[in-house]
């Protein structure tokens, strides 16, 4: 066994033997790459595991994600191929995650980091060294969406939207279910060749589904709420300024964990920057308004409506669950009718730096 493997969460350790009873000990050897560790310093959070807005418990990191979708592609799939191409899905994710995409004015896709997924593997000596070994290209393991089971298009469910709406039921966005129901959900799901011979997976029940769905409906509110639409922007706009400052650099956020980066935001020089983000990492609420608040920094931008209408077995065929469930229907509606038209905000003035703050 690994040193990663021997210092894990003994919960995610628990929730891996859902995910593959066997787990493939090929995978190991990568997991150790310093390139994958580094994921090891990213919270799927998005940030939001620092402030008390969201007081999210569960630490889990983007390596523990990748490697959670690799297992579920494995036990659906044993192919080495697929499973390795799950795992390295993500390399490419800077410190705050999809922040970043933020950063780069990506907001409804969040998907701007993912082109430096090849580059990445590249870079990483171990890990070309490592598929050499193994005799695979890299043009069948840098790209998980040529695999259908790993992701496909939403609304389907592929192994990445699978995992992460286990997960953050979890605990790692807020506490929902715990292992045995999530057993209960794996457990029922099956892969189906559809009549584009494109193979898809498919609930064999539909009370499950149901439940999977609903779950799915307040957790991908949560990801784009706002809360947490005001947190991502923030941290982008804090990351974008220390950057003009030259007190960081965009190599950074691919090479630092995101608590080194937290320490030298708490260290900056400019107090503006410092001084805000205490001041949202201590905070609780984060206040909304029809109307672009005077002298306060305000957020007013969309994010990525993330939904799920999976396949499900009935008497009739092969069904849409949306078609056949006015529960499941409802819930996949309050996602996509989501409004983004309020102004966020917090009692603080962090557009104008030469202002003294304080906190109301």
């Amino acid at each position: 066994m690994t040193k990663y493997l021997e210092t894990i969460n003994p919960l995610i350790k628990e929730y891996y033997d859902i995910l593959s009873e066997d787990f493939p000990e090929f995978l190991l050897d990568y997991i150790e790459t310093p390139r994958m560790q580094k994921q090891d310093g990213i919270s799927c959070s998005r940030g939001l595991y620092y402030s008390k807005i969201y007081n999210i418990e569960l630490w889990y990191s983007s390596l523990e994600h990748s490697i959670a979708v690799a297992l579920v592609i494995w036990h659906f799939t044993h192919d080495k191929k697929q499973t390795l191409s799950g795992l390295f899905h993500d390399i490419s994710k800077p410190s705050f995650n999809h922040c970043i995409d933020f950063m780069n004015g990506d907001y409804e896709k969040q998907e701007s980091t993912e082109e430096l997924t090849k580059t990445m593997i590249v870079e990483s000596k171990e890990i070309m060294s490592l598929l050499k070994r193994d005799n695979i290209d890299i043009e069948e393991v840098c790209d998980y969406h040529i695999y259908p089971i790993a992701d496909n298009d939403t609304p389907m469910l592929s192994a990445d939207r699978l995992e992460y709406t286990l997960s953050n039921g979890l605990g790692q966005i807020k506490k929902i279910w715990d292992l045995n129901e999530i057993k209960k959900i794996y457990s029922d799901i099956s892969i189906i060749e559809k009549e584009d011979n494109e193979p898809e997976m498919c609930f064999n029940t539909l009370e499950i589904a149901e439940r999977f769905v609903e779950v799915m409906s307040e957790l991908s509110i949560l990801y784009m709420d706002d809360k947490a639409r005001f947190g991502m922007e923030f941290i982008a706009e804090i990351m974008k300024r220390m950057s003009k400052l030259g007190l960081i650099k965009v190599s950074d956020l691919y090479e630092l964990s995101e608590k080194e980066i937290i320490e030298k935001i708490k260290n900056c020089k400019e107090e503006n920057i410092s001084n805000c983000f205490k001041i949202w990492q201590e905070a609780d609420s984060v206040k909304v308004s029809e109307e672009k608040p005077k002298d306060y920094y305000s957020v007013n931008v969309k994010g990525k409506k993330r939904y799920i209408n999976p396949l499900v077995k009935t008497e009739d065929g092969i069904k849409r669950i949306s078609e056949i469930s006015t529960k499941a229907e409802e819930c996949i509606n309050k996602c996509l009718n989501y409004s983004f038209d309020r102004y966020v905000y917090m009692d603080f003035n962090f557009t104008d730096k030469e202002k003294v703050l304080t906190k109301k």
